[in-house]
């Protein structure tokens, strides 16, 4: 039998190992975060990033989490993680990278651009080779980064029987989504016997996705959700009054109770915390031990913004 999401956790349970942990603001100077370069501070040195990897990891083990997700663009997030795993050996933890975009900023912070995708047979074979090297037989899941429609992707026979064939290996088989195009691009994935999950930008701005998620997640498919602090724009207070306000009346922070809202979901299993400090780590994992009632979810309601108008913002954020 092909691999079923190979999750630590499935959406209704509770803990820390709905929270996972994304690579993305670790593994490169730069990344569009909002607060991403004070976070860093001003040593970005490859070392440097190893060691704070290797902090927030440690952190993120020691409270939980047990799903770790990387990237073949997230510059060396990859070679950090699989460092990591080799010197802490730790068991129990779920891995999951993706292909399909290369790395292209060389170590710059604001490179322009800073990856360049490429969802063509030859790319994902060349860059399955370079995941392996970096994590060897850790690898449970691969992920199309970022498929999208206008890319082609999931109709291209040569990378679909590539995929089918990894996925005939015991490699879970996923794609991550983005752009105002996610529920279009998971609706054709439905449509194809190939993935066990979906990794999907859900968030209290950006809700779009839900009705085809429940589909997906109804039908077997894993999902992880990314992006639930929206880059940052929903991880501090001041910045939304209703947030702060359902925030202070549970004793929480904004970034948890925001992250507590989309495992609130009914097709969130694992949501993505993308912490770049082992602080910011451990507030995100609180959302795992918060409950939210219908009234605190209606609340917040107001801060939905349309799909369009959320990734034209998104779009605007600079990489810092």
């Amino acid at each position: 039998m092909p691999p079923r999401p190979p999750l630590p956790a499935r959406a209704g349970e509770r803990g820390p190992r709905r929270i996972g942990l994304g690579l993305a603001a670790l593994g490169r100077p730069g990344y569009l975060n909002v607060g991403h370069g004070t976070d860093l501070g001003a040593e970005r040195s490859p070392e440097a990033l190893r060691a704070r990897s290797f902090e927030v990891l440690d952190a993120a083990y020691a409270a939980g989490v047990r799903y770790l997700d990387a990237a073949r663009s997230y510059g060396r997030a990859e070679e950090f993680l699989g460092a990591w795993l080799r010197d802490r050996d730790a068991p129990d933890v779920v891995v999951g990278s993706k292909w399909g975009y290369v790395y292209t900023a060389d170590w710059q912070v604001d490179a322009d651009p800073p990856e360049v995708k490429h969802h063509d047979a030859a790319t994902f074979r060349r860059q399955l080779e370079e995941t392996r090297a970096n994590l060897g037989d850790r690898l449970a899941l691969y992920q199309i980064h970022s498929a999208t429609p206008d890319s082609g992707v999931l109709d291209d026979r040569e990378v679909l029987g590539a995929l089918g064939e990894l996925r005939a290996s015991g490699v879970a088989i996923g794609l991550t989504t983005s752009g105002p195009s996610q529920s279009q691009t998971l609706e054709r994935a439905l449509e194809l016997d190939l993935f066990d999950c979906a990794q999907v930008t859900w968030n209290l701005h950006e809700r779009a996705t839900g009705a085809v998620l429940e589909r997906a997640h109804a039908a077997g498919l894993g999902v992880i959700v990314k992006e639930a602090l929206a880059n940052g724009r929903l991880a501090r207070r001041g910045a939304h009054a209703a947030l702060d306000r359902v925030a202070a009346a549970l004793g929480a922070a904004p970034d948890a109770v925001a992250l507590a809202a989309v495992l609130a979901q009914p097709f969130a299993d694992v949501v993505l915390s993308g912490a770049a400090t082992s602080a910011a780590l451990r507030s995100n994992v609180a959302a795992a031990g918060l409950e939210l009632d219908a009234d605190a979810l209606a609340a917040l309601d107001g801060l939905a913004e349309p799909s369009e108008e959320y990734w034209a913002a998104r779009g605007q954020l600079a990489w810092n």
